[in-house]
């Protein structure tokens, strides 16, 4: 790997914030362009990091490549995850560093993480149907559809399916 994962730092939070948001809104994963509401959410890395770990991928020249939320338990980040779980929330890479095994990195990152919290026995996720990129690593890290959990986190808009997803942290 010519990158490093590791906590983003305070001076990373604005540079993060812009590439995840940029992500998600340039993939057009965002329903209402720089007007949706999450887009604000995605830019808020320091809001994320008072309330779970955000992680950062970077380039030895200090470059943040992207990023993810790790949520360690059910809480104020969490959208999914209940007792025994933890949560991936937000992946995201600037579209120069894709390719490069940066996201597969990031969730590897997770999954690590996971596996060190007391009591954890699976991480879930969130993602929308059209992220097909980020599926295939996630299947290819071993993680499972659970339909059973798919949700929609816009009340007036139950159109709008989220997919779950679990990797059970027992099983080898």
């Amino acid at each position: 790997m010519d990158f490093m994962i590791r906590a983003v730092r305070p001076q990373e939070y604005e540079t993060l914030g812009e590439l995840t948001g940029r992500a998600y809104l340039d993939d057009g994963f965002l329903l209402h362009g720089e007007d949706d509401w999450y887009y604000g959410h995605l830019r808020n890395v320091a809001g994320r990091a008072e309330v779970a770990e955000v992680l950062a991928a970077v380039d030895a020249d200090g470059t943040v490549l992207g990023g993810v939320t790790f949520v360690p338990a059910p809480g104020v980040m969490g959208d999914r995850a209940t007792e025994g779980e933890t949560e991936i929330r937000m992946l995201a890479v600037d579209r120069a560093a894709r390719g490069r095994g940066v996201g597969e990195a990031l969730v590897r990152a997770c999954v690590e993480r996971a596996r060190a919290v007391p009591g954890c026995e699976r991480i879930v996720l969130s993602t929308q149907p059209e992220m097909r990129t980020a599926h295939r690593i996630y299947e290819r890290l071993g993680f499972h559809r659970t339909p059973e959990r798919d949700w929609s986190p816009i009340p007036d808009q139950p159109e709008f399916t989220l997919l779950c997803y679990c990797l059970e942290l027992h099983a080898s």
